[in-house]
């Protein structure tokens, strides 16, 4: 995390949404930046670093699933996508793209402030966490201390809730995690419910360190009970 105050870059292009999340986010003690369209966007996390990106979906030009999309190649900072549509599958886009979270409009200040807490909340759980240095499944490897996977040994960039994902199977092998623990662990309080955010984290968990997603060899699901690292 960025020294000092939390750095958040709040994104939208209505200005009603920035003022106030900005106002509110300042009066919490954090630093913001803001930005009114998907490029000014995208520069500012190329040049500034950032602990967070609140990210709303539909602007004009780069919208916020390509902005989240060109920030997934070179950085893993947690995005929160704000949406007005309430439809499940807009929400998996986001989540698909490299989303770890989302707010739908209209919200309350207290459900944003929540979200944007328990992002925050996940990064110094990562950061203070040390388990044993390093665990070696096949061709999977994670170094805690590092918190680097790698994978035949090219390294596997992962995002806060990946990694954080994957130490909870990794630290469980052979047990199998029901949903609502994972959601906990991973997520934090107040997360009860939220199937789609653990399902495309899984998801994307996949595709990122199964030879073949469609048929995975690490993660693999228990239909009707939950997830397992490795064989029961």
């Amino acid at each position: 995390m960025v020294k000092g105050k939390a750095r958040i870059l709040v994104v939208d292009d209505e200005p009603r949404y920035v003022w106030a999340t900005k106002v509110n986010l300042e009066a919490r003690g954090y630093e913001v930046l803001t930005a009114a369209d998907g490029y000014t966007a995208l520069a500012l996390a190329m040049d500034e670093p950032l602990d967070l990106i609140v990210l709303d979906i539909r602007m004009p030009g780069m919208d916020g699933y390509e902005v989240c999309r060109c920030v997934r190649e070179f950085s893993a900072v947690p995005i929160i996508m704000l949406t007005a549509l309430a439809e499940d599958v807009d929400k998996v886009q986001g989540l698909d793209v490299g989303a770890d979270d989302y707010v739908t409009k209209p919200f309350s200040t207290a459900e944003l402030l929540a979200r944007v807490r328990a992002a925050l909340r996940r990064i110094e759980l990562s950061e203070r966490s040390s388990p044993a240095p390093v665990f070696e499944h096949g061709e999977l490897q994670v170094n805690f201390a590092r918190q680097q996977v790698m994978l035949g040994g090219e390294v596997v960039e992962l995002t806060p809730i990946e990694y954080r994902l994957l130490c909870e199977f990794v630290k469980q092998p052979g047990r199998v995690l029901v949903p609502e623990y994972l959601l906990e662990k991973v997520w934090g309080m107040g997360y009860e419910g939220e199937q789609t955010l653990l399902r495309q984290a899984i998801h994307r968990l996949r595709q990122k360190i199964e030879r073949d997603p469609g048929h995975p060899s690490y993660i693999q699901t228990q239909r009707g009970i939950g997830y397992v690292f490795g064989d029961t």
